[in-house]
Formats: C-alpha cells, structure tokens, sequence
C-alpha cells in the first residue's frame, strides 16, 4: 500500500498551465477520495448556468432548488454530488466538517435541516482517474496542488477560486500565473 502522504484527499489540483485546450484548463479540482484504485474530485469553478430544481427531476425543498449547479467534471454529467458543511459534521468523509454525498435522501434531509450554518454545493458529473493516473499525470507537473479549505471552497466566486488559489499558493510563478489572461493572444 501506498504512503498515506501520497494521497491528495482534501487537497487542491489547480491546473498548472499545461492543460490549455482541455476540459481542465484553470481548473481548481477538490480531490474527495483518493487511493491506490485511483481518485474521485469535483471542478470546483464551473458553473452551469441553471439551477438545481431545472436540472434534477425530484423533490427537493425549495431552498435547494435555487441553488446554483456546478459542473463537476467530464465524466458522468447526469450523476448528482453535493458538498455540504455545517459547524460539526462528526463523519464528515472529506475535510473535518466537510462531506461528499450522492444519495437524494440525504440531500433532502440537509436541505430540509434548519441549520443556520449548512452551507451545500451541488454538482453534475465529477472528475476521475484510475490507480496511478492522477500521479502519472503530477509527475508530470501537469496539476499543482493546494491544501482545501471550507472557506475556498464556499465563499469565493467560482470565476476567482483558481486565481485565489494560485496567489495564496505564493511564489513568483504562481503569482504571474494568476495574473495571465486565459488567451494568451488577448495580451
């Protein structure tokens, strides 16, 4: 088995400039559950551009059905993932107070919950690898990672959330990096 130092679950995958042209180009990944088998994350910074209660056919609360739909990734675009955090989540799967779900019962008993401080992303489709291709692909250097936090991950704008991460990253690359438009040629 594999050093658990190895594994990025928790963390960050922000292109590093060497996907241009594809699906992940300035994407910020939240990696969710990585192993030897391989890794599961959602794109962070994609939104749809609908709601929720457009694109799923159930019967969610209201408060929900308002929320915004992120597009987690290339694989699987009709499957459902929500993030959801709240002050104590004590079997959160992904971050302390930070869990990944799937099932439409429990996104409805999170949205029916009267928590003042849930807070809920939802996702159509997610990013995956099997065992050994995300690490092929950062020895590669084609992804840069970045320590998660609940604050990145719910409170900065989608259209920021690489930028942001970059900069906090720190170092002059980074930092330059940030600053470039996403089509070289607009310089």
């Amino acid at each position: 088995m594999a050093e658990k130092s190895k594994f990025l679950k928790g963390h960050f995958l922000l292109d590093s400039g060497q996907l241009q042209g594809s699906f992940f180009q300035r994407t910020v990944v939240l990696i969710c559950q990585h192993d030897a088998d391989g890794a599961f994350g959602l794109v962070l910074n994609r939104v749809t551009g609908n709601k929720v209660g457009e694109m799923v056919v159930a019967d969610l609360p209201d408060t929900l059905k308002d929320c915004p739909l992120h597009l987690g990734g290339p694989v699987q675009p009709t499957a459902l993932s929500f993030l959801h955090s709240d002050s104590f989540i004590p079997d959160a799967n992904v971050l302390p107070n930070l869990s990944l779900g799937h099932s439409l019962d429990s996104l409805v008993d999170i949205g029916e919950s009267f928590s003042p401080t849930k807070k809920i992303k939802m996702f159509a489709g997610y990013a995956g690898w099997s065992g050994g291709q995300l690490e092929d692909e950062l020895k590669r250097k084609a992804w840069l990672t970045f320590p998660a936090t609940l604050e990145l991950i719910f409170d900065t704008l989608p259209e920021q959330l690489w930028q942001t991460v970059l900069r906090r990253k720190g170092g002059w690359r980074n930092k330059l990096r940030a600053q470039l438009p996403e089509d070289l040629s607009w310089n």
